[in-house]
C-alpha cells in the first residue's frame, strides 16, 4: 500500500492557511496562528524528510516527529477561540 506522505500533508498546511484568515483577531490568537501555522507546516516538512530517509530506522524516526507536529497542530487548534461564528467553529472542527 502507497502512502502520500506529501502531498496531505501539504493540503492540510494549506488549509490551515486558509483557516486563519476566518479567526478573529486578538492578541491570544495571533500568538496561537503562529504556533499553529509552523506545526503544521512542519508536519508535511517532517514527512518529507521521512521520505527522504536513508534507512528503516531514520524513517520511523521521522514519521514520529511527523506525527508529534499534528498532534501539536490539533493542540492548537483546540485552544484556538473561533469566535462566534458556527461556520468557524465547524471548520476548525473538520481541521482537528
Amino acid at each position: 500500500m502507497k502512502y502520500d506522505l506529501e502531498e496531505r500533508p501539504l493540503q492540510f498546511a494549506k488549509d490551515i492557511r486558509t483557516f486563519v484568515t476566518m479567526l478573529p483577531r486578538t492578541i491570544a490568537s495571533e500568538q496561537d496562528v503562529r504556533q499553529l501555522m509552523g506545526a503544521s507546516g512542519s508536519v508535511g516538512a517532517d514527512s518529507i524528510e521521512a521520505n527522504e530517509s536513508l534507512n528503516k530506522k531514520d524513517f520511523v524516526m521521522r514519521i514520529k516527529i511527523s506525527r508529534k507536529e499534528a498532534k501539536e497542530s490539533r493542540y492548537w487548534l483546540q485552544l484556538l477561540d473561533t469566535g462566534e461564528k458556527d461556520s468557524v467553529g465547524k471548520a476548525c472542527d473538520a481541521l482537528i
